[in-house]
């Protein structure tokens, strides 16, 4: 395979609305920067309140038609898009690898795990299907019908620009709604590329739509009569403030929040797998995943063994332009993120961790503008440190040592977060006890990143997720419809007077 083509547009980007892209009105505008160079790329166009109620406007005109269009034909529109995502998959990822800083081979699992997706939401007409029963009283029958909410709403992050909004956006015009994408302003390109796969699909102009933006309008979002729910995925404090919003303004809302992914190695482990799975889910993506492998729990012995392996690979990861086929991690969104990122090792430091590898200082010959740092391990890391409370979200793992299984649990069940977690065994026993008793959402057993398939749906606990349903998977199917419960009888069944008491099945 040769060098893929990278993405090179300096186009400014703008909103997607009714059919059509618009440069937008605001006047206000945020760059956009290739963090490979350290250089602007283009301008991103933040929309107003204005805005996005223009865009709410014309989802709401676009949604009776397409609400009342069969579930095939709506299947049909979505298929014909799965098949342009397949022949445009490179295109994406390296709008990706170019606005985020991924490796294109990541940025293309990225695009392969969103296409899931597509095809599981292709099954509209099986999804859709009610429940009846037969004579629930004497000549009266009952069925339920889940029906769309209306104009539906997308909040996403930066870490996932094509992934994450296909965790929503194809269950929810799937289902009947119109939707509004607002995409992270950081590498928003992929989201109007994919805006337009849908109008070449045959979706109808102003079912889908784009707005770009920021804090402006994310709240114009949550406050819009007319929008009837809200997903969004980004960290927990903005999570919470999305779900409180909304909730107050009458919204359902999905509001998946941060995280502090732990993977338990007991000393019964194969080693050497424990270590792949470790450098792989802790310096993959930079560290930018909500499901990253943050802090490894030793348990017993394993640490004097696996310590120096780990350090050893992370010492060696090639950090280099992200469009390199052999790159192994690429550079960190942006320069605020990096700084973040190496307050937080510095921290660590002072708190007495002992800094086994450090990151910083690290440059890329040719690219010595680009926001990179290299992978970091902490050993001797305790709950008490701000490095384990806190999501660092970048390539900093932390190794901290539990005497036994017991404690190792308790750790991860005493963690505010409750995304992800891995246990890595070759006990079952020990895997069963594990998977049932860890508070955490998503387990992984000798899986280190057990994002669920399209069919089973992605959530965590505690404050990792605010509202009741996870994304897509059938809770993805109910997040965006409503039930409706028939209760149906004729009148020859239909006996003469009044009744006054409740009714019961006769």
């Amino acid at each position: 395979m040769g060098a893929p083509e990278a993405f090179t547009a300096t186009t400014d980007v703008g909103h997607f609305i009714g059919g059509q892209r618009f440069a937008g009105s605001s006047g206000r505008q945020q760059a956009v920067y290739n963090p490979s160079t350290g250089r602007v790329a283009r301008q991103v166009a933040l929309a107003s309140a204005d805005e996005v109620a223009a865009a709410v406007a014309v989802a709401k005109a676009a949604f009776p038609a397409w609400s009342q269009t069969p579930p095939i034909r709506r299947a049909r529109v979505l298929n014909n898009f799965l098949q342009l995502l397949n022949q445009h998959r490179d295109t994406l990822a390296a709008m990706i690898s170019a606005e985020h800083g991924k490796v294109f081979t990541d940025a293309q699992g990225e695009v392969s795990r969103g296409i899931d997706i597509v095809e599981f939401a292709c099954g509209a007409p099986q999804l859709l299907k009610g429940d009846f029963t037969d004579q629930v009283s004497t000549g009266i029958d009952n069925w339920t019908l889940r029906q769309p909410l209306g104009v539906v709403a997308g909040v996403t992050p930066f870490n996932f620009p094509c992934m994450v909004p296909l965790w929503m956006f194809p269950l929810a015009l799937a289902t009947g709604n119109a939707f509004i994408l607002k995409p992270s302003e950081r590498d928003p390109s992929p989201s109007l590329f994919m805006a337009e796969l849908l109008k070449e699909a045959g979706l109808p102009d102003g079912v889908f739509n784009v707005v770009q933006g920021d804090k402006i309008a994310v709240d114009a979002l949550l406050t819009h009569p007319d929008v009837k729910a809200l997903s969004f995925v980004g960290s927990t404090p903005i999570a919470q403030y999305i779900y409180e919003t909304g909730a107050q303004h009458g919204k359902r809302v999905q509001a998946l929040g941060g995280a502090k992914n732990h993977m338990v190695v007991m000393p019964d482990a194969d080693i050497e797998q424990a270590v792949d799975a470790l450098i792989g889910s802790a310096y993959g993506s930079a560290g930018e995943r909500c499901m990253a492998i943050s802090v490894a729990v030793l348990v017993g012995d394993v640490a004097d063994k696996i310590v120096p392996k780990l350090a050893e690979r992370a010492r060696a990861l090639k950090v280099a332009n992200p469009m390199d086929l052999a790159a192994e991690m690429g550079p960190i969104v942006t320069r605020e993120a990096k700084q973040r990122i190496e307050g937080y090792i510095a921290t660590g430091i002072e708190e007495g961790a002992k800094l086994v590898v450090d990151g910083r200082g690290l440059t890329v010959p040719g690219l010595e503008d680009g926001f990179f740092t290299g992978g970091t391990l902490f050993d001797h890391v305790t709950p008490a440190m701000r490095i384990y409370k806190e999501e660092i979200f970048g390539p900093v793992l932390s190794c901290v040592r539990a005497h036994d299984f017991a404690e190792a649990v308790k750790l991860v069940n005493d963690h505010e977060y409750g995304n992800g977690v891995s246990c890595f065994t070759s006990d079952g026993s020990i895997a069963r006890e594990f998977s049932r008793r860890v508070q955490v959402g998503m387990v992984g057993i000798n899986v280190p990143i057990p994002v669920p398939m399209a069919w089973h749906g992605f959530g965590g606990w505690k404050r990792s997720l605010f509202g009741d349903m996870h994304a897509y998977g059938e809770e993805g199917v109910r997040f965006y419809t409503k039930q409706k419960s028939v209760m149906q009888r004729w009148s020859e069944s239909i006996g003469k007077g009044a009744e006054f008491a409740f009714p019961v099945s006769k």
